[in-house]
């Protein structure tokens, strides 16, 4: 049982969580005498969110952003040309999400995240780009790589990615460990169907963190910032093989800062402006305690409200982290570094110097961009990127563009794709030509009136049309 006292006139919560079924139950206690009790009857995002919209309506906290109910976007400038928009194979049980295509004189490739599901990376094939044939998996129930964490609730398969090097066919991926971080590995085949061999270790692992200032609790497992989203761009001009990747430092902070507001409730009132994000604030420094035992996602189902009362208040909560000084760890995890490096030629170690090629640093991007893709055009090395947060409207795809694949990047600046009338959430792209030999960007995106983790993703496409500056989305 843990408590925040916030010093202004939102209440303080007592929240005490246990295991409940297949869920949990949690009893809410406000210190103006109101008290609830809940049952979340699955650990999932959905179910998570049914309980906060509850916990809203009961104790005026934020209501987090939920996709069943209507949204006011704006039309898509052009359409969107909709690719799979339901599952093709029984075992494919979460869509397609953070898609990569790869044209090769065969026709499409398609691999994408299978989150915990037992069959790992769905691969697909198309000649058309309308009839997709569903074509195995990249890693079959208990095929999986020996250093990854394996089973429903336990494993995460994410953001797979196809390339052609050194005579063979690459893929790079993520998966979590057994220690439950987030690691990005390389497998190797003949051909996109397979048999894919894992490089048998992880190509790069997350670092451990200096936890000086997040406030956790020593007795607790050292803390990595795990990374993921690694992308494979073999560069035209010169031949070589470079790796980017995301550190995925934005899962670090939500709790430090929660532990930060139970320890110091005043700050409360300081970061946050409205009455439901001091409220929710308060929540959150309540659960904390609780949710730092539970598994990775659910850690984070446990902090989304906190996440997005954050986003509403981002430049206060920064720059009143900033004044206080209490806590210059937690804003350095809600910068989420994208790397980029030399691979080896034969695709088992990194070579060169591991350099930062972007960062969130624009309005619109929140606390992290992830999901890089570099493509060549007009000479130059465009990279496109996700910003914001998956399981919300506000996530979206930008691009930058530099005159080497290690940068410097300079941003666009506005986002290439947002969420509209008939897609919500587009992300996580990847670049390929199309029949006609012009470029398409093909991207995932959620139904309307769905969202969250697990939750089914559609792909999508659009052409583009660049210049040597910049680069827009066209008719196909």
């Amino acid at each position: 049982m843990t408590d925040a006292s916030p010093a202004d006139s939102a209440p303080s919560f007592i929240a005490d969580a246990a295991e409940h079924g297949d869920g949990f139950r949690i009893v809410v206690q406000a210190s103006d005498g109101r008290e609830r009790t809940y049952v979340i009857p699955t650990a999932t995002q959905q179910d998570f969110s049914a309980f906060y919209r509850t916990l809203a309506e009961d104790f005026d906290t934020r209501r987090p952003h939920v996709f069943a109910e209507p949204a006011e976007h704006p039309p898509a400038s052009l359409p969107w040309r909709p690719l799979l928009t339901e599952n093709v194979d029984p075992k494919i049980l979460v869509g397609y999400g953070d898609p990569a295509v790869l044209k090769t004189e065969d026709g499409y490739w398609l691999v994408a995240t299978s989150n915990d599901a037992p069959d790992a990376f769905p691969i697909l094939h198309s000649r058309d780009l309308e009839h997709w044939e569903p074509r195995g998996f990249v890693f079959r129930e208990g095929e999986e790589p020996a250093w990854a964490a394996k089973g429903r609730d336990v494993a995460d398969f994410w953001a797979p990615e196809m390339a052609r090097a050194g005579g063979e066919y690459w893929l790079v991926f993520t998966a979590r460990q057994a220690s439950k971080a987030l690691a990005i590995g390389l497998a190797r085949s003949p051909s996109p169907v397979g048999p894919w061999v894992d490089n048998g270790q992880p190509l790069i692992t997350g670092q451990p963190l200096n936890t000086t200032g997040l406030g956790l609790d020593p007795s607790q497992p050292q803390m990595s910032s795990g990374v993921i989203d690694s992308h494979v761009f073999v560069d035209p001009a010169s031949g070589e093989p470079y790796l980017f990747w995301k550190d995925d430092t934005n899962s670090i902070w939500p709790r430090p800062l929660a532990g930060l507001l139970n320890r110091r409730p005043e700050l409360v009132a300081r970061l946050f402006a409205g009455e439901e994000d001091r409220r929710t604030a308060s929540f959150a420094a309540a659960i904390v305690g609780w949710a730092n035992l539970q598994r990775p996602m659910v850690r984070f189902f446990a902090m989304q409200p906190l996440i997005e009362a954050v986003l509403a208040n981002w430049s206060r909560v920064r720059s009143g982290l900033v004044e206080c000084g209490y806590a210059p760890a937690i804003i350095e995890a809600m910068s989420t570094p994208i790397h980029a490096r030399r691979l080896a030629p034969d695709g088992r170690s990194l070579v060169g110097e591991d350099r930062i090629v972007l960062a969130n640093d624009l309005d619109w991007e929140g606390h992290l961009i992830e999901g890089p893709f570099v493509t060549c055009q007009q000479d130059r090395y465009w990279m496109f990127y996700a910003g914001n947060d998956f399981s919300t409207p506000a996530y979206g795809i930008g691009v930058a563009v530099a005159d080497h694949p290690l940068g410097p990047y300079v941003k666009q600046g506005a986002p290439v794709l947002q969420s509209t009338r008939e897609w919500t959430a587009p992300g996580h792209a990847s670049v390929a030509p199309g029949l006609d030999g012009r470029p398409q960007l093909f991207f995932h995106a959620f139904h309307p009136g769905t969202g969250g983790y697990n939750a089914f993703r559609a792909l999508l496409t659009v052409g583009l049309r660049f210049t040597r500056e910049r680069v827009e989305v066209a008719e196909l």
